[in-house]
């Protein structure tokens, strides 16, 4: 077995020779840089609304025009970068964290793995989205409550793809060896199972941030996710929708931020994945 410098610094060179990753990886940092730096980008109150300047065209005033309520579409979009990166990233940490730790538990302790592994095969026999929305009628419209609602989607996933690892790791010779020095089960899932299972983690975190924006664009999309007012890519579509045939910009722009960002992240996951990937280490 290599030393873990090692592995790193092949694991670095791989990531250097995959054009996926520097390409995702940017335009992320272009979007994340856009949300953060909303107000200075000159935009203004995205909730302002303006009878006397509704419906207006793309402009040197108003860039992306404005909507039903006079509201500036550019400010929206803008500030709609916020919500849907914040659901992406908190879902994606959320539900890794949660996941990681069941599934490292249920993967190394026969007793524990039949109770947690019953209750996420529940979970997964329940549509993702099916469960989404039920969760968020038990609750009212919040961006707090669609990140729990997400989170707890997207753990049984996590959950399994941990223990599956966990369970290939626990027949490894440096496994068995500790086990046979007497090693504590806690020191031989944080010494050798928990180091050895991020890799796959880092890759399913990806696909679940995107997974995560998509979702919560389509639960506001139908009114079940964040409140009408607040400035989200899936609200501003939905509130454009009705007006598509006359003003297609107001879906069109939004939907391809949230595409541009979603397929960033999709890309950057790929390379990872290549990058990770054992075979092309070694």
């Amino acid at each position: 077995m290599q030393p873990e410098g090692s592995r790193l610094s092949a694991a670095l060179t791989q990531m250097r020779r995959h054009p996926t990753i520097p390409t995702g990886a940017t335009v992320l940092i272009v979007m994340v840089a856009i949300a953060i730096c909303a107000p200075l980008l000159g935009t203004i109150d995205p909730t302002a609304t303006s009878l006397a300047r509704r419906l207006r065209e793309p402009s040197a005033q108003f860039l992306f025009g404005t909507d039903m309520l006079g509201r500036d579409l550019y400010s929206r979009v803008l500030y709609g970068a916020r919500i849907s990166l914040l659901v992406g990233f908190s879902v994606a940490v959320f539900s890794s964290i949660g996941g990681l730790f069941l599934g490292l538990i249920a993967g190394f302790i026969k007793r524990i793995d039949v109770v947690v592994m019953r209750i996420m095969d529940g979970l997964m026999s329940i549509p993702s989205m099916l469960l989404a929305i039920a969760l968020m009628a038990l609750t009212k419209g919040s961006v707090l409550n669609v990140i729990v609602a997400l989170t707890v989607v997207e753990i049984p996933r996590v959950t399994r793809l941990v223990r599956s690892t966990v369970l290939s790791l626990r027949e490894q010779p440096y496994v068995e060896a500790a086990i046979s020095a007497g090693a504590s089960t806690p020191r031989i899932i944080i010494r050798h199972i928990l180091p050895n299972s991020l890799s796959p983690l880092i890759v399913q975190a990806t696909y679940i941030c995107a997974a995560a924006m998509v979702t919560e664009a389509v639960l506001s999309f139908i009114g079940a996710g964040t409140p009408p007012i607040t400035p989200s890519w899936g609200n501003i579509m939905a509130e454009g929708r009705t007006l598509w045939q006359l003003k297609f910009y107001i879906v069109l722009i939004p939907a391809a931020f949230l595409s541009a960002t979603v397929l960033a992240v999709n890309i950057l996951g790929d390379g990872l994945r290549d990058a990770l990937d054992p075979r092309s280490i070694y």
